[in-house]
């Protein structure tokens, strides 16, 4: 089988210039970073994930952890399961309603917020990026999953 050249086609197709290559690799070697960073605190980025929005409201319902991170609540659920083995969080059924499952921090699962305050700076440091532009690169970014999102509602016609 002959490889065939397409030397006269489109630059547009051309994979160094394919937005969608350039976010998903970028993201995977963010992602091999972070995995790097976060092995001194014992969790995967998943659970770091979790951590940040459980230290920013403890006792969410997994639902609520779940939307945060943009899973469903079936994804969420083993990576709370999993954090729960660790001794990172508790689990407990809603008083009002068995079917709700609230997560908890434990003390272990406070104490490596302080230990987690460096995660960003290496990250920078590791990126080359200052705060400043990881901000306009995050702002963009949301920007970008907004008129996305806002397509796909369009196209499901809602």
């Amino acid at each position: 089988m002959n490889a065939r050249s397409n030397s006269g086609s489109s630059p547009l197709l051309l994979i160094e210039n394919q937005l969608c290559f350039a976010l998903y690799t970028t993201s995977r070697a963010i992602t091999k970073q972070y995995s790097i960073l976060l092995k001194d605190l014992g969790v995967t980025y998943p659970q770091y994930l979790a951590l940040l929005v459980l230290w920013e409201r403890d006792g969410l319902l997994v639902q609520e952890i779940a939307r945060a991170l943009e899973l469903d609540g079936a994804t969420a659920t083993p990576i709370l399961q999993r954090m729960e083995k660790l001794g990172l969080v508790t689990r407990k059924r809603s008083a009002e309603d068995e079917r709700r499952v609230q997560v908890y921090l434990t003390q272990k699962g406070r104490s490596l917020y302080d230990r987690a305050l460096e995660v960003p700076y290496e990250l920078g440091r590791a990126t080359g990026l200052n705060e400043q532009i990881a901000k306009r690169i995050i702002k963009q970014m949301n920007t970008i999953k907004k008129h996305l999102a806002a397509q796909n509602r369009n196209a499901a016609g809602l």
